[in-house]
């Protein structure tokens, strides 16, 4: 499957603004600085590989503390936009990658980020994600999973619910394009139900806009 095509990719491909769009709200600055401390703390002296790395936000603040970075994203856009970032020199490498069809030749690493891509994935794309990072990584690697908490009046609104219960909002590009994309708001109750088979010590902290979950590969 080319998920080039995905509509998620899509999006982002027509509008690499949008990304950062949530980002730059003023109402988001106090989490926003909390979370980049956070995660700076996470990574610390580690090995990173980060999946859907956007245009780069991410992982100016990873590259900040980590030992190493491989940033990855399936779009050459993004990697295009990423790599113009202020980076610490010869710490941070670029590679274009389907995050649900991840290569042999990955390398190894301590720890896996992944921020705002894992709620545009379906249930089932969730579960083969962290089975194929087990596959590919190995036990004990730290997962780091940051997204967006609803809510009301500043999220998107949901515009429907599938039978699986994934949960659908629609985005529209500036030129107008309209796209129906999945955009999950997990409980940490469905967080631990979701990893609980594939990941321990599971910890999730929760801000009015965003939620950041932490645990370790079986």
């Amino acid at each position: 499957m080319n998920r080039q095509n995905d509509p998620v990719a899509r999006y982002y491909a027509s509008s690499t603004q949008a990304a950062d769009a949530a980002l730059s709200r003023a109402e988001r600055a106090n989490d926003l600085s909390k979370v980049r401390d956070r995660i700076a703390q996470l990574v610390h002296g580690k090995s990173v590989l980060e999946l859907a790395c956007g245009t780069g936000y991410w992982t100016e603040v990873i590259a900040a503390t980590a030992e190493r970075v491989l940033a990855t994203d399936i779009l050459d856009e993004m990697i295009e936009r990423a790599q113009r970032r202020r980076l610490p020199e010869g710490k941070v490498s670029f590679r274009r990658v389907d995050g649900l069809d991840l290569p042999e030749d990955l390398g190894t690493f301590s720890c896996v980020f992944i921020g705002f891509w894992w709620s545009h994935l379906k249930r089932d794309e969730q579960d083969a994600l962290i089975g194929q990072l087990r596959a590919r990584l190995g036990p004990d690697v730290t997962l780091i999973l940051l997204d967006d908490a609803y809510v009301e009046g500043s999220s998107t609104t949901i515009a429907r619910t599938d039978a699986q219960g994934n949960t659908y909002e629609i985005v529209a590009t500036p030129d107008g394009e309209r796209f129906e994309l999945p955009k999950n708001y997990p409980a940490d109750s469905a967080l631990r139900k979701r990893l609980g088979g594939d990941v321990r010590e599971i910890r999730i902290e929760r801000l009015t806009y965003y939620w950041l979950l932490t645990c370790r590969l079986k």
